[in-house]
């Protein structure tokens, strides 16, 4: 068994939707990146590229190629979950914990745990969402953006 780790944040951008776990969340503001922005996806994929020693989401589809502008940050788990099973190994689940002052996320997340496990090709009970605030401390608090940390385990492929 091997565990991963992945963070990622991004500021609020006007003229942008707001997408979180696969799922477009009505907010005046969306996530300033260079796909779709999608910081519990992105924190996802990383935790799967250091659990199967892939490298990183920039590495693996970096910010200003062309064919990323805009992507689904869904289709780009679907890939990395594909690289992990290459790679010799089944996700076992993955954990998400999403810090955001604003907007609520409560009644959003059985879906975005429905789309991170259809993403992943796992069960959704095992791609868990757990959405926090900061209190009112930092860059999150002041509600500047977004920021999401997510714990995986992978187990090597039986057989």
């Amino acid at each position: 068994m091997r565990v991963g780790f992945g963070y990622d944040s991004h500021r609020f951008a006007p003229g942008r939707r707001l997408v979180l776990g696969g799922v477009e969340i009505p907010h005046e503001q969306g996530l300033d990146g260079w796909s779709d922005a999608d910081v519990i996806a992105h924190a996802v994929i990383d935790a799967l590229c250091g659990a199967a020693s892939l490298g990183d989401i920039g590495r693996l589809f970096p910010p200003g190629d062309p064919r990323y502008r805009d992507a689904s940050s869904m289709r780009l788990l679907a890939s990395v979950a594909g690289m992990v099973a290459a790679a010799g190994f089944d996700i076992v689940n993955a954990d998400v914990t999403v810090i955001a002052e604003q907007p609520l996320l409560k009644t959003h997340i059985p879906r975005m745990q429905q789309e991170l496990g259809a993403a992943m090709g796992i069960d959704a009970a095992l791609a868990t969402v757990k959405a926090k605030t900061n209190e009112g401390m930092g860059f999150v608090g002041r509600g500047e953006g977004i920021a999401a940390c997510a714990v995986v385990l992978v187990e090597t492929k039986k057989g």
